[in-house]
């Protein structure tokens, strides 16, 4: 019979952040896994300071248009300068290699709807698309005739600063995205948790987790940042005594009860893979 150790953490549940009181596996292992980030990378080892999801992204999923790759991505990287100069943060963004149906995810931070649909920085987009020569109305058609796809999905994740240092320097990244069962949106949040400290245990990059807020009808994903290929499918060498020792750390029985535990949580979810768009 499988065993899952109970663990108390910050949990979500609509939208809301809730605290379980005790001192349990998940929160002593985030304390001692939050100091792993190395000096020699930027790359993240470890967890934000708090793993509550603190800020707010428009996460954008696109499909070119049959033959229009090229044209999408050259068409965003033409706009980046406009974002940039409406004072905007410049979207996080990768192209689909294999997975899902979709090319392009781009991750727009907002901080909250306030702010970011304030009418002074409503006003500042508009002033600076119409300076670029590519107004936004303009910009939308040209999106719409490279693009035979889109899906947007509001999430709430980690600081916007630990984004940042998650994609610097990285090429390679991995979304695991989930429709969980009803009623099971806190448990798959704390399974996230858990194997996060596995991973980060195990000497794996931390996978960022963000909740959904509004939008498409997942409920989270999580986003691992790699070096390279390489990286991400091989990793650290990493003991057998090791690996069980992590699983229990976490709060699972074993490594091999992670996959299967995982799956009572959710109805589907999707992996996809990409790179970097140089």
């Amino acid at each position: 019979m499988r065993k899952i150790r109970s663990a108390g953490l910050s949990t979500w549940d609509g939208g809301t952040m809730h605290k379980h009181s005790g001192n349990t596996a998940i929160a002593l292992g985030f304390v001692a896994l939050a100091a792993l980030v190395t000096a020699a990378t930027s790359e993240v080892t470890g967890p934000p300071a708090s793993t509550k999801p603190v800020y707010l992204y428009k996460t954008t999923f696109i499909r070119a248009a049959q033959g229009r790759l090229l044209d999408l991505i050259a068409l965003y990287k033409e706009r980046m300068a406009v974002i940039e100069k409406s004072g905007d943060a410049r979207p996080f963004w990768w192209r689909h290699t294999q997975g899902d149906h979709w090319d392009l995810m781009l991750l727009t931070p907002m901080g909250s709807y306030t702010d970011y649909y304030a009418k002074g920085r409503i006003a500042k987009r508009k002033k600076a698309a119409d300076a670029s020569g590519l107004a936004e109305e303009a910009f939308a058609r040209k999106l719409d005739a490279c693009s035979s796809w889109k899906e947007d999905v509001f999430v709430m994740g980690p600081p916007l600063e630990f984004v940042r240092q998650a994609f610097e320097g990285t090429a390679y990244y991995h979304i695991e995205i989930f429709v969980s069962l009803p009623g099971k949106q806190e448990e798959l949040f704390k399974e996230r948790e858990m194997e996060n400290v596995y991973g980060v245990a195990t000497k794996r990059p931390y996978n960022m987790i963000f909740v959904r807020d509004q939008g498409a009808s997942w409920d989270l994903y999580t986003l691992g940042c790699y070096r390279d290929i390489k990286h991400w499918a091989v990793g650290e060498e990493v003991a057998k005594e090791e690996r069980a020792a992590a699983a229990k750390k976490a709060g699972f029985g074993s490594p091999e009860e992670i996959g299967p535990y995982m799956r009572t949580l959710i109805d589907f979810h999707r992996d996809t893979m990409g790179v970097a768009i140089k």
